[in-house]
């Protein structure tokens, strides 16, 4: 074991959704939306007119069967990390912290659950859905794979002993499970066996179950990735009730970009292709881009992750290697997860997103009148742009989030009344326009010409007057 460093242990290997957050994939089902070809394959198809958010059940949509994994445990008791975690420090939250800390904002957190118990939650961990286990009245507050309570300590932590501190440390978390690896489903008459538990669907009533339960932030820390593919009832679904939550209830929803991965279980393949409307994979839900903020991963040199998925739909980044989070079965810190495979460091779009989120609530509390639009808007407005004409890209969106600048920064957009000028070409052409008035135009010029001629000999009769009288002298 390293110095310093805290680690999670499960007893059999980590699942997908540790690092890559992954929902199994939907199915694909007849449709009312317009097919995917009527866009290009890296734009979802239009909600129609009027299509309502689903119903939220709130409960598990088939019966799930506890596998044989078992959940992840402290090894390393109440350990501390002495180190301040990098991101923190570029983030410079401590400076951020000054203008907000989330006191007053909910997030929810849809993921595998949160565990309350570790003391940098101080009490504000409330059950808030369970689409996995309804047995025992956990209501989201059992983390089994202990990936959603790292997720939340990213998010909003507090600081105890030592530097490592949340993106909102006062903010309450909505605790809600909505997936897990550690539990499955071998399939009915209705539906198709599944490995792990979520679904499409069941994500698309969490989100509508967080909305109704007052959260102004939702983290989505799980992707669905995969080719392109056609549109869903689910994915319609999803798209409704992420529309019903940002325009209906007033939230911003922020969700993971997507990993890459080698082992089928994240995206099997990169976006650098050149055209960026036609994409090899695609990520939801981040790739609702007009309706959440999207958000990749940043290394500790400031380069891209490399494990980043790109695309037209990234809106933000924010780092997302090296993290370090409250141990989910502890009451200390972890950096790492052990599992059967090996110790690998705790890593992923997965954990960009909730710096996003943790951050969006510090701004909802200091600027509580704007909606949720706007504040989407002041944190890519003011986030570092990358170096190129637009000031943005397929790979880190607008750029690295910037706290500070979220929190203080004054936009003349946000202003009452302002309206955003429209740009004016300009006349670079060489050769001047037809229809000039030449004639004045030229005894302008004769004029000009005249009066620097007049000039010229007058300082030539004063310089001769000038030698005169020094030969006089």
């Amino acid at each position: 074991m390293r110095s310093g460093i805290r680690r999670t242990t499960a007893v059999a290997a980590a699942g997908l959704l540790l690092l890559t957050g992954a929902l199994p994939q939907a199915s694909a089902q007849p449709s009312s939306s317009a097919p995917a070809t009527a866009k290009p394959n890296s734009v979802p198809p239009d909600l129609p007119p009027g299509t309502q958010p689903p119903d939220d059940k709130g409960v598990p949509d088939v019966t799930y069967k506890r596998t044989n994994k078992g959940c992840v445990e402290s090894d390393t008791k109440s350990e501390l990390i002495e180190y301040k975690p990098w991101g923190q420090v570029y983030l410079n939250l401590e400076q951020a912290h000054r203008f907000a800390t989330g006191k007053g904002v909910k997030i929810a957190i849809i993921d595998t659950g949160v565990d309350p118990r570790n003391p940098r939650f101080g009490g504000r961990v409330k059950g808030a859905g369970e689409y996995v286990d309804n047995s025992g009245g956990k209501n989201g507050t059992d983390d089994c794979d202990g990936h959603g309570t790292e997720v939340a300590g990213v998010a909003a932590a507090a600081k105890t002993e030592g530097d490592f501190v949340g993106a909102a440390p006062e903010a309450e978390i909505l605790a809600i499970r909505q997936t897990s690896d550690r539990y499955e489903f071998g399939g009915d008459a209705n539906n198709e066996k599944r490995s792990s538990a979520g679904k499409v669907g069941t994500l698309a009533q969490a989100i509508v179950r967080a909305a109704n339960q007052g959260a102004k932030v939702v983290n989505i820390s799980l992707t669905n990735c995969g080719p392109p593919k056609g549109f869903s009832q689910d994915d319609q679904k999803l798209q409704a009730a992420i529309k019903y939550a940002v325009d209906v209830k007033d939230v911003v929803i922020v969700t993971a970009a997507g990993n890459l991965s080698d082992q089928g279980t994240g995206c099997a393949n990169q976006n650098n292709n050149l055209d960026p409307n036609n994409v090899n994979s695609i990520s939801s839900p981040a790739w609702f881009a007009n309706d959440v903020l999207s958000v990749g991963s940043i290394a500790r040199n400031g380069s891209v992750s490399s494990f980043s998925v790109w695309g037209p739909w990234v809106s933000i980044a924010a780092p997302g290697e090296e993290i370090i989070s409250v141990d989910p079965k502890g009451t200390g810190l972890t950096n790492a997860n052990v599992t059967a495979q090996g110790t690998t460091d705790i890593k992923g779009t997965s954990f960009a997103s909730p710096y996003v989120a943790g951050i969006t609530a510090l701004v909802r509390e200091r600027f509580p009148d704007l909606k949720a639009r706007q504040v989407m808007d002041r944190l890519k407005a003011t986030a570092l742009h990358p170096g190129n004409v637009s000031g943005k890209d397929n790979k880190v969106g607008f750029g690295m989030i910037n706290p500070v600048a979220a929190l203080t920064a004054v936009l003349p957009a946000e202003a009452s009344g302002f309206q955003k000028p429209e740009p004016k070409a300009m006349n670079t052409a060489v050769t001047p326009p037809q229809g000039l008035d030449w004639p004045p135009i030229i005894v302008a010029l004769g004029g000009i010409g005249v009066g620097g001629g007049l000039l010229m000999l007058t300082l030539f009769i004063r310089n001769s007057l000038n030698r005169k009288r020094g030969k006089s002298a």
